[in-house]
């Protein structure tokens, strides 16, 4: 499932937290430039976060956003606890350390990702990626008074030019005004609180332990809004959609995260904004979904301001 706080997972800070705008770490042996390989891990990305996108609304003509969801919590648990059986390594990551914060975390990425897979049902799939495009503006809104980071030319430039990319996508008028993009600009902005959660978490915590404890404390969640055995009414037609569900999730920031390993920010992010035509034509050939110019315009407007802050961010490093 697409989270929109991989831009935060993927670069560590100094302190062994990780960082909200991503940036290069001097001390790393890791080649930044390898343009084949951030191409390769991409495209592994982009066909898991489009996958998931597509199972959600093959789904959802039988299972609810909740049974959904809880499917998808089941499988975590399991692929991460089988991985913590082969990898003694990752067994502490099962302790529970700031467990507090792991609940609050939880509790709101909860609302906001059963809020992202609802959205899917109602908007045009390439609406639904092109408005989360918008989380890294209120990342940078929200960093400066919960984090202590000053604005800067690069951030502002962001924050302005991913608000009136919204503009464009939205279309403000009686006849173009589509309620529900409400719902994902409201997901966005808790996929970004959910971020900066995640950073103070991060200082102390492993990225196995904080999925293994978003699976564990969003199942329960889940199941208490599902009615009845639903497992019942998975037939032979539903395996290639779960597995879309169940995989798609965990692949995609695995492979974004190899990306990050292999390239820069300013490198992955465009390619990242890959996702909007995939899923567009994705939507196009299953769904009859019409290509909608303004959403790849406002699409542009967003990511231009986002890479443009990325790169005075790394000149400044």
């Amino acid at each position: 499932m697409r989270r929109p706080d991989h831009l935060i997972e993927s670069s560590r800070d100094g302190r062994g937290g990780l960082s909200v705008w991503p940036r290069h770490d001097p001390r790393s042996t890791v080649p930044h430039r390898n343009i084949f390989a951030v191409v390769f891990w991409m495209s592994g990305a982009l066909l898991s976060f489009s996958a998931a996108a597509v199972a959600i609304r093959e789904l959802s003509s039988t299972f609810s956003v909740f049974e959904i969801m809880s499917m998808r919590n089941v499988s975590g648990l399991a692929i991460l606890l089988g991985s913590a059986f082969v990898m003694p390594e990752l067994r502490p990551g099962l302790k529970p350390r700031r467990f507090t914060l792991h609940l609050v975390r939880n509790v709101l990425h909860f609302v906001s990702t059963d809020m992202w897979a609802y959205s899917l049902t109602l908007l045009p799939l390439a609406t639904v990626f092109a408005l989360e495009f918008t989380s890294p503006a209120w990342v940078a809104l929200l960093a400066i008074p919960l984090l202590k980071e000053r604005m800067n030319r690069g951030r502002f430039v962001a924050i302005v030019l991913g608000f009136a990319g919204v503009l464009v996508i939205q279309r403000p008028g009686i006849g173009t005004l589509q309620p529900a993009s409400f719902i994902v600009l409201a997901v966005a902005f808790m996929f970004a609180l959910v971020a900066i959660l995640t950073k103070r978490l991060t200082r102390t915590v492993s990225t196995f332990s904080i999925i293994f404890f978003m699976n564990l404390i969003q199942l329960p969640l889940n199941l208490a809004g599902v009615g009845g055995a639903f497992w019942h009414r998975i037939e032979l037609a539903h395996t290639l959609p779960l597995m879309g569900i169940c995989l798609g999730g965990l692949l995609s920031h695995y492979c974004l995260t190899n990306a990050y390993r292999h390239g820069d920010a300013s490198m992955v992010v465009p390619l990242d904004f890959l996702r909007i035509p995939l899923i567009a034509f994705a939507g196009w050939q299953l769904y009859q979904e019409q290509l909608d110019p303004y959403v790849f315009a406002g699409s542009a407007c967003i990511v231009v301001g986002l890479v443009y802050s990325l790169r005075r961010e790394a000149r400044s490093e």
